[in-house]
């Protein structure tokens, strides 16, 4: 297994758990129940980790693709300045995630505002997790790249 394809093997669960934690969570502050509330903080908690193995694989992938014909270091480049950021909103989420599991396990009166919180955080890390799985299936599916039907339909002609 080469480093690009042990990134395209644990790329997809970053860009998950932020989805499963939401609902989860959004679950559990409409039930009103601590319980699965915190199973949503844990979610998220996993996300962040598996943001590390993601991240930390990128490099190994870049080299594996870069040797590849007709790839573009511009949409690589767009993808790793996506993963960055997308990094970075997650393991806050994960950060504010473990607090927020200890608050509730504590039954601290801010939990219950914590979770709105985390609500909110989570769904931009969702934007920024769309805007990074998009560039990255860009480098290799010409076909969700803006414009492809143009570029396909000049190549028809």
């Amino acid at each position: 297994m080469n480093g690009a394809h042990f990134h395209l093997v644990v790329n997809h669960l970053p860009l998950i758990f932020p989805l499963v934690g939401a609902i989860v969570l959004l679950t559990g502050v409409l039930s009103r129940s601590e319980a699965i509330k915190r199973t949503g903080y844990f979610v998220f908690i996993l996300g962040s980790i598996t943001t590390l193995l993601a991240m930390s694989s990128g490099e190994g992938a870049e080299e594996v693709v870069e040797e590849i014909k007709g790839i573009s270091g511009k949409f690589i480049h767009e993808h790793e300045e996506k993963a960055e950021l997308f990094a970075l909103l997650s393991y806050g989420l994960g950060l504010l995630s473990l607090v927020s599991l200890w608050l509730s396990w504590k039954q601290k009166p801010l939990s219950k505002p914590a979770s709105f919180v985390i609500l909110i955080c989570s769904f931009a890390v969702l934007f920024f997790a769309k805007q990074t799985g998009t560039s990255g299936g860009e480098i290799r599916h010409t076909e969700i790249r803006e414009n492809s039907a143009a570029t396909s339909d000049e190549s028809h002609q």
